[in-house]
């Protein structure tokens, strides 16, 4: 049997099944999805971790190219109860090592209790528990990534929808999920995707009905350029934002940002409006959130398990963001109107620029 070491923050090393060889370090999490792996799997927003499935058994449909929201595996490390061998040769063919046969209870009861901490992994015919340990030494806290969105973004815009004749949105890609672009192109949108750290002249020069500031992976206040251009912008053109976007969006307009302990990650999220009292279920995927929405924005939608803002909306700016995924794939699909709704505030501001100065 291949060796296989996971050394957690504090010392603790657990020995697994080594499925796909390697060494990797990274802040381990972990998420409560039973379904939605290859999702998860090339989700941006886990890039720099160590993903824990807590689904005992991960692989059990096959693995498919179509449902993948990015290019590539982004987790460091992938860790189950059990892999199917479907999900390990894909794992393997990336270069991402693979553990199962790990009590993942123990592994997520050691995160609720320690929080999302560092971890290193070894996996290989002859590794050691000093592999695992040397990794753990040299892995950096999330925060201390300081420019990991050059990591995920793109690296020159790039254009979807062109022959559309709805909105335009200016897509600011910190690690977007791919979902995103094509909920936007459902619905008649043309989608200018730009990199994390876009100059605020190159988004002008497409005159976005929308600014829309995508999800992706590490601490917000690291993202400087994409707050930059919130601030540029919300003045005069609306602004969305999906998780890593909703905390930028509130670091821009006087707001704050924390750590979580462990995180939200999972198909369950249960989410309540505070105006129509209506809860609905969500996927998440974040270990930040907003701690204060400052005094241009308000809270509209909370986490049911813990009260933390999973919507905010401007109290004198057109903004709207969510802290869940509304394009939620694989499901659920209960809060996929986000995308009508911020395509209705572009709509009003596309309808405004279209009405001729008076003479």
């Amino acid at each position: 049997m291949t060796e296989a070491y996971v050394a957690l923050e504090g010392g603790h090393v657990l020995e697994g099944r080594g499925r796909a060889s390697g060494t990797a370090r990274g802040e381990i999490v972990f998420t409560t999805a039973y379904t939605g792996y290859e999702e998860s799997l090339t989700d941006p927003s886990y890039e720099e971790q160590i993903l824990t499935f807590s689904y005992p058994l991960i692989g059990n449909y096959g693995v498919r190219e179509e449902r993948f929201e990015s290019d590539r595996v982004h987790p460091r490390a992938a860790l189950a109860k059990e892999f199917t061998e479907d999900v390990v040769e894909w794992l393997a063919s990336e270069g991402v090592p693979a553990i199962d046969h790990l009590d993942t209870r123990e592994v997520v009861t050691d995160i609720r209790d320690g929080g999302a901490m560092k971890c290193g992994i070894a996996v290989g015919e002859d590794v050691t528990e000093e592999d695992a340990l040397e990794q753990l030494e040299q892995c950096k806290a999330m925060s201390d990534h300081t420019d990991i969105g050059a990591q995920v973004s793109v690296d020159e815009p790039v254009v979807h929808g062109e022959d559309n004749d709805g909105e335009t949105v200016a897509l600011i890609d910190c690690g977007a999920k791919g979902s995103i672009i094509s909920s936007l192109l459902e619905r008649n949108a043309t989608v200018h995707v730009f990199p994390y750290d876009a100059d605020v002249a190159d988004v002008e020069a497409v005159d976005p009905d929308l600014l829309f500031i995508s999800n992706g992976p590490g601490d917000p206040v690291n993202f400087g350029q994409a707050i930059s251009l919130v601030e540029a912008f919300v003045e005069d053109t609306p602004v969305a934002g999906i998780c890593l976007g909703q905390q930028i969006v509130a670091e821009a307009l006087g707001g704050s940002t924390e750590k979580m302990t462990f995180g939200h990650r999972g198909v369950n999220q249960p989410v309540l409006d505070l105006e129509s009292g209506q809860v609905v279920m969500t996927t998440q995927n974040h270990g930040y959130t907003v701690a204060e929405p400052g005094e241009h924005l308000e809270v509209t939608q909370i986490n049911v398990n813990d009260d933390t803002p999973e919507g905010i909306d401007g109290i004198e700016y057109d903004v709207l963001t969510r802290q869940y995924h509304p394009e939620a794939n694989p499901g659920p699909e209960d809060t996929l109107d986000f995308f009508d709704d911020v395509l209705a505030m572009a709509s009003g501001r596309a309808e405004t620029q279209a009405v001729p100065a008076d003479d």
